[in-house]
């Protein structure tokens, strides 16, 4: 399959890889989010060796892919840090892939690797390259300032989904609306994009998936959660709470039935591993009390929100796509949010410092942009329906942007408001009207 996008990171990779001396990049990132795929891509024209970590007997299984490479390692001993060090020289890049199961097998592997790059590799041209999935053990383990290897890392990346608008490359042939469909379903995550057959529409193409009794769809997530967690019970019903539209931590209490003091460990796990965010309003400090939890990925919250409830009925043969269906546009009126964001971003329309939600008590606005130098500040409202009246949908985002705290009496605000499409026009310099169609 010919490689999509990711030209920003394939570009920092390969000029890693041109340098001269010893390099050591760590890339990290959630499963599924294409750490392999672009590695080897980056380096299909390099000498290199590829080995993918499992969680036993990695000498032996290292040995024996480096054997193919060279029947020279045939002579030494089923040891990591000695087939490195006789390899140094004799080959271009050396990748280990999962990294995080070498850890789990060999407490000392980190010592060892440490003592590898500063005793035999620092001084040559290898490019040395750990991918890792397991987010939490990555960032713990090998990144922290108390790893073994912190600061030895010439770079790292950790990657991410790839930016809604590159989905086109993807289906080129789509309307900007059902690219929206599918991103509420596949995020920028690789492998669910490429899961989806970019010749039949979304909504016969998900029917006909569901139906599959070995679709991914049915284990995916307990794929991912075994991952990361001995017993992801617990974690799979805090998520669905998130999903479900629970965002602060009292909220997330009541849903799951669990006290207070049992339910923030998960949480804090479902963060470190990046499973969820939290999120504070536009201009309070990360500490803040009003702070709210979000999934981290759209395919997460679809799972969630229409997979995981309805698992009995999709096992048993009974589910109706329809189910989903009369729900989605509701769903995908906080992806639109992202969508938005990105656009903004992408087409540089509102010059400003920060950008992102706010809320105070009942009150929330989707985005506000914030710009310092000019004190300015634009009120971004979307949504996901035809024929919105921009004037009532105007009047209550002026009453909500009277509660924003920032520069009062001496700030000037702008207006931006999104939709599938407007009933009318809007005849005011300071108030913008965005319809898919101008987005498209």
């Amino acid at each position: 399959m010919e490689f999509k996008d990711r030209k920003n990171e394939l570009k920092e990779i390969k000029s890693i890889l041109d340098s001269k001396n010893f390099e050591f990049l760590i890339i990290y990132g959630r499963r599924r989010i294409g750490k392999t795929e672009l590695i080897l891509e980056s380096t299909k024209n390099k000498k290199r060796i590829y080995y993918l970590a499992t969680t036993e007997k990695n000498a032996e299984r290292f040995y024996n892919v480096c054997l193919e490479y060279s029947k020279d390692v045939g002579k030494l001993k089923q040891d990591i840090e000695i087939i490195i060090d006789y390899l140094k020289d004799k080959t271009e890049v050396i990748i280990i892939d999962e990294f995080q199961n070498l850890i789990k097998e060999n407490g000392n592997i980190l010592n060892i690797f440490q003592s590898l790059i500063d005793t035999k590799l620092k001084h040559t041209k290898l490019k040395l390259i750990l991918l890792g999935s397991s987010v939490s053990i990555i960032t713990s383990k090998v990144l922290s300032y108390k790893s073994p290897l912190y600061g030895r890392r010439t770079a790292s990346f950790k990657l991410k989904p790839i930016n809604f608008f590159d989905l086109k490359e993807f289906f080129p042939n789509k309307s900007l609306q059902e690219l929206i469909e599918i991103y509420g379903f596949s995020d920028g995550i690789p492998y669910y994009i490429i899961k989806i057959n970019e010749k039949e529409n979304f909504w016969k193409w998900f029917e006909n998936e569901i139906k599959q009794e070995r679709s991914f769809l049915r284990d995916e997530i307990d794929f991912i959660m075994r991952y990361e967690f001995d017993n992801p019970s617990t974690y799979k019903i805090i998520l669905e709470a998130i999903a479900n539209g629970k965002s602060k931590l009292n909220e997330i209490r009541q849903y799951t039935k669990l006290e207070r003091t049992d339910i923030s460990p998960y949480i804090k796990n479902l963060l470190d591993v990046d499973l969820i965010k939290r999120e504070v309003p536009l201009t309070e400090n990360l500490k803040s009390r009003n702070g709210r939890y979000f999934i981290s990925d759209n395919f997460l919250s679809f799972w969630f929100r229409f997979i995981y409830p309805n698992s009995s009925s999709i096992e048993s043969g009974l589910f109706k796509i329809e189910r989903i269906k009369e729900k989605y546009a509701e769903y995908i009126g906080k992806i639109f949010e992202k969508v938005v964001l990105q656009y903004i971003i992408k087409n540089k329309i509102i010059e400003a410092d920060k950008i992102g939600r706010w809320w105070f008590k009942d009150k929330e606005i989707d985005l506000i942009a914030l710009n310092e130098k000019n004190k300015e500040a634009t009120f971004i409202e979307c949504k996901w329906k035809e024929g919105i009246n921009p004037i009532s949908l105007l009047h209550d985002l002026k009453e909500k942007a009277i509660h924003f705290e920032w520069h009062n009496n001496k700030r000037k605000e702008k207006y931006f408001l999104f939709a599938k499409s407007f009933s009318k026009e809007i005849e005011d310099k300071d108030v913008t009207l965005i319809e898919i169609k101008d987005m498209q």
